[in-house]
């Protein structure tokens, strides 16, 4: 018996549509992650990117449970000496909220080269209005 392997022109990406109005970030992350890295495909293969392309819509209106709108933080450094940044998640949220989203599924995907390739396929918008209608993307009901 022989493991098997997708050629390159065997993998089907498809595309997939999620609204975020409602949902936990976290769950909705999940299930968003799956479908970027393909473990949701029978082709799936570590070592290779099966997976789908994803649009998350109405980003802004996504849910953080208990207190995280104040407490969670998001930090990023310049490089330079003092040069630490840090925002709130409530801040955020109101700021950039597709940041809020592409952070929570950036840190559930594989670092490194494929991992950069399955996040180049995450679009969030933080309306209801997106531009990929040419694709015919498919309603994904994430919890």
């Amino acid at each position: 018996m022989r493991t098997y392997v997708p050629r390159r022109k065997e993998i089907v990406h498809d595309w997939w549509v999620v609204d975020a109005e409602g949902k936990t970030l976290g769950r909705l992350a999940t299930e968003v992650a799956r479908r970027l890295t393909g473990k949701a495909k029978p082709t799936y293969v570590p070592f290779l990117d099966t997976g789908d392309h994803v649009i998350v819509l109405n980003a802004s209106k996504v849910v953080l449970t208990g207190r995280k709108l104040q407490q969670k933080f998001y930090r990023r450094h310049s490089g330079y000496p003092g040069g630490l940044k840090e925002i709130s998640a409530g801040k955020l949220l109101q700021v950039k909220p597709e940041r809020l989203v592409e952070e929570a599924v950036w840190g559930m995907l594989p670092k490194g080269p494929l991992g950069r390739q399955m996040y180049r396929k995450l679009k969030v918008y933080a309306g209801s209005e997106h531009p990929h209608a040419a694709q015919k993307p498919r309603v994904l009901n994430a919890t």
